[in-house]
């Protein structure tokens, strides 16, 4: 292809200005002063769900001749229907819908004219369903008893149809009957045949339905007084007129609340799924249980949090010529602490500093590489190397730039990489002895870098139709954020799943169509025994329905600040062949970009809503943003900023008892927590 593509579906700011005309800088920025046009191919994109087909975007100058190496961004609408995503030559269409790619020539910033911009209509239709899954609610029907069954319906693929709407029935409503959302009511003894239809496909599963013999029941909760945001049990015991327990009976349950402010309290702020409690705002809940004829009640008295600390700012490392990008903070050899941030759209220079005492940090080195876009920054966790992204390098061949750390003040670049990463390298994850570098959004590629002066590859892993943005490793296994395709997990040393560092094997993908899974941070709960996957969004944007959908923001030093949406979505991983969807930490009008986790907190990067600190201790379950359970909120601020006196926290990581984070508008923070308060 001819014309160089910009995806932004990675998400994108306006290019920054910098000390020399762009177009000087920038061969791309020179040809596309010369493009007059832009042409499709095909001129409009008619596609299936699940599908693949070629496009591109020619760049054409006012003869109708071809410009070649011009800078083409290419995004379609994010949200709604329609989605797809854009590859260099292809379209892969998500959802079924309407939608529209916009493509639009890059001009450097002193062109002094508006570029030029092709809409592209974009119509994707589903494939036709294969088949019904039916789930049924755990325990059995019995005469007078009501079990809940829920359908997915799929496509050849696997793929699952997105709000299906479902037909349901029974095979003799005078045994059972089911309602509009699949709960069966038993209503006497025989067998009976529930059918979930979608289309013309249909499903069906069958209950030989016993008499209810229960004559009492007790619901015997986990815990009767918690705290906001902690999850109970609820144990609904039958039992026979013998005394014998009947422990397949389905329960149905159900509460009432008396809250601690009448005045205040929202209308509904609890949430039951299946057997599980969990109070969002304080008050008394009365848990009410059902099982035929029978009902039993509680009272859980549910008690504030009181997770909230004070954070208080310790120190700087200002950077407010250009936009920052990510950070990482770890101990260098020579046992002082070390910092190196990346900047975005800054001519390739990264920094490095000093934060041994977080209170004065000090800037020891700074490092030019060929890029436009230092996007990624990662240290190995022995501190023995460090690894800049690079995006927009002048000879397009990008790749990963290998720094020796044995002065950490005073890095020196060890090697340079980039076959097979031309494409740009968007971010990385370091272990001791092996790199993980994302290839164009395309794939991730794994480095030996024990040798840092000859780092060689070992393997890679390329999900079919995947648009990858980010990659984590933990305990053998990566985490790959897929966008709309949510988390790739695949087995790279692991074992468990017969991978391995050179030969790395597939375990599961945990689709999210509903998020756009920019980063995955897997997290091992002690306390439970839990592996929760905190999956962030990332969308540049408030969209459409939004009160406040912000101002347009001008790119440069001294414009208006950027809005973004999405939140944080919490996936049960402890068995990653069956990831459970739990819970969720969701702040209107502010969305998420990168995490950590540690000792049970979670460091949340939320852009323009600063660094938030949130408790995520025990089961997960509901809206944490709503229980509680924030512990502190620093929005990073400077009159000098970037852009001034905005927050736009990029990524926050702990070290050492202090919380330290990036801002695109101001650089490197620290802040501190103050200790939790005394138990009341």
């Amino acid at each position: 292809m001819s014309t160089r593509l910009d995806l932004s579906l990675l998400g994108v700011f306006a290019l920054a200005a910098f000390a020399l005309p762009a177009a000087a800088q920038d061969p791309s920025l020179a040809a596309g002063l010369r493009v007059r046009s832009l042409r499709a191919e095909p001129a409009e994109v008619r596609i299936v769900a699940g599908q693949k087909m070629a496009f591109r975007i020619v760049a054409l100058d006012a003869d109708g001749r071809v410009v070649e190496d011009a800078l083409v961004r290419v995004t379609a609408r994010r949200g709604g229907e329609g989605q797809v995503t854009i590859g260099r030559d292809t379209v892969t269409a998500i959802t079924a819908g309407a939608n529209v790619i916009i493509a639009t020539v890059v001009l450097p910033a002193e062109a002094g004219r508006e570029p030029p911009r092709l809409e592209v209509p974009v119509i994707v239709a589903w494939p036709p369903l294969e088949r019904i899954d039916i789930a049924v609610q755990a325990g059995r029907l019995h005469a007078g008893t009501t079990l809940r069954h829920t359908a997915e319906a799929r496509h050849a693929d696997g793929t699952v149809r997105p709000r299906a709407a479902f037909q349901w029935s029974t095979s003799d409503a005078a045994i059972a009957s089911v309602d509009r959302f699949g709960n069966v009511t038993a209503h006497r003894v025989g067998q009976v045949t529930v059918m979930a239809r979608a289309g013309d496909v249909e499903a069906s599963v069958r209950h030989d339905v016993p008499a209810f013999t229960g004559t009492t029941l007790t619901l015997v909760p986990g815990a009767s007084t918690v705290r906001v945001g902690d999850v109970v049990r609820l144990d609904a015991r039958v039992a026979a007129a013998d005394g014998r327990l009947i422990g397949d009976a389905p329960a149905t349950f159900s509460y009432t609340f008396t809250p601690d402010d009448s005045i205040r309290a929202p209308g509904a702020p609890g949430l039951i799924r299946e057997d599980r409690f969990v109070g969002e705002v304080p008050g008394r809940y009365t848990v009410l249980a059902y099982v035929g004829p029978l009902a039993a009640r509680t009272v859980i008295d549910v008690r504030p949090r009181q997770a909230v600390r004070a954070v208080q700012p310790v120190g700087r490392g200002s950077v407010t010529h250009v936009h920052t990008s990510d950070l990482w903070v770890y101990q260098g050899v020579d046992g002082r602490d070390y910092a190196v941030t990346g900047t975005w759209g800054a001519d390739g220079w990264a920094y490095f500093w000093d934060v041994t005492d977080p209170a004065r940090i000090v800037k020891t080195d700074s490092l030019r590489v060929d890029a436009r876009t230092v996007n990624d920054v990662k240290v190995s966790p022995d501190g023995r190397y460090a690894a800049l992204s690079r995006e927009g390098a002048s000879n397009r061949r990008n790749g990963v730039v290998i720094l020796d750390l044995r002065e950490p003040a005073h890095p020196t670049i060890a090697s340079v990489y980039d076959a097979g990463l031309t494409g740009g390298v968007h971010n990385m994850f370091a272990t001791r002895d092996h790199l993980f570098a994302l290839s164009g959004g395309d794939k991730y590629v794994i480095l030996d870098v024990r040798d840092l002066a000859n780092p060689a590859l070992v393997s890679e892993y390329n999900h079919p139709d995947s648009r990858v943005h980010d990659v984590w490793v933990h305990d053998g296994i990566a985490y790959s954020s897929e966008w709309q395709n949510g988390v790739v997990v695949v087995d790279v040393g692991n074992g468990r799943w017969g991978g391995t560092i050179e030969n790395p094997k597939f375990v599961t993908a945990i689709p999210y169509p509903v998020g756009r899974t920019h980063a995955a941070f897997p997290y091992h709960q002690a306390s439970t025994g839990r592996t929760y996957l905190f999956l962030g969004d990332e969308i540049i944007g408030r969209g459409e329905g939004a009160a406040w959908q912000g101002m347009p923001d001008a790119g440069e030093r001294g414009g208006t600040p950027e809005v973004t949406s999405g939140y944080y979505h919490v996936i049960d991983a402890t068995d990653p062949l069956n990831p459970k969807d739990v819970a969720r930490y969701e702040v209107s009008e502010f969305g998420t970009h990168n995490l950590w986790i540690e000792d049970d907190i979670l460091f949340a990067a939320y852009y323009e809503g600063g660094v938030r600190m949130v408790d995520v201790s025990g089961e997960l379950m509901g809206n944490l943003a709503e229980q509680g359970r924030e512990i502190a909120v620093f929005k990073s601020f400077d009159p000098q900023g970037f852009i001034a006196n905005a927050a736009m926290v990029w990524g926050a990581q702990p070290h050492k008892g202090h919380i330290f984070f990036a801002d695109h508008y101001s650089g490197l923070w620290s802040v501190k927590l103050a200790p939790p308060r005394p138990a009341s």
